[in-house]
Formats: C-alpha cells, sequence, structure tokens
C-alpha cells in the first residue's frame, strides 16, 4: 500500500490479489491516474474508482471499461480535465456537441 501512495504506477508489480484490492487501487489512482491501466477488470468497471482516476488524470478514462467510456458525466470529467481525452470515449459521445 505504501508503494502505491508514493508511485501509483508501482501498482504494476503488485500481485494479483493487490491489483483487486479496492483500496489499494483507489490508493495508486489517487497518486496517479493512469495506474487504472493496471487494475483489475471489475476495478476497471467500477464508477467511482475510475471518476477518481479520471480526476486525477483525464487520459485515464483510455482504462476504462467499455461502457464507463459511454458515461456522459465521467467522460465529461475526463474531458474537463484534459480535452484530448475525448479521444478515449465511446463513439456516440464523441459526435455529442455539447
Amino acid at each position: 500500500l505504501e508503494a502505491v501512495r508514493q508511485d501509483g504506477k508501482a501498482l504494476k508489480w503488485a500481485p494479483n490479489p493487490l491489483k483487486s484490492d479496492h483500496e489499494v487501487v483507489l490508493e495508486a489512482v489517487w497518486q496517479n491516474g493512469l495506474a487504472l491501466r493496471y487494475a483489475a477488470d471489475p476495478l476497471r468497471a467500477d464508477r467511482e474508482l475510475v471518476l477518481e482516476a479520471v480526476w486525477q488524470n483525464g487520459h485515464a478514462l483510455s482504462f476504462a471499461a467499455h461502457p464507463l467510456k459511454a458515461d456522459r458525466d465521467l467522460v465529461l470529467e475526463a474531458v474537463r480535465k484534459n480535452g484530448h481525452a475525448l479521444s478515449h470515449a465511446a463513439d456516440p459521445l464523441k459526435a455529442d456537441r455539447e
């Protein structure tokens, strides 16, 4: 846990059970939103955890589960953080003028 608090990307080298641990992954994405890349699939589908990741780094949206890439509010948060994050959104949202 301490390692991911100092460097979220340390999650990459964590054992699989830790990559599935909500608390550990949350600490990692608070430190570096892109650490979402190393989270277990069920956590990459956890809306609240993905939201925390995109608040830290909009590009974290690229590692979210596909259904979340179609979540308009979540995508808007990612785009507010980094406009280029729109490239990671589901196609229908890419065409959304709002």
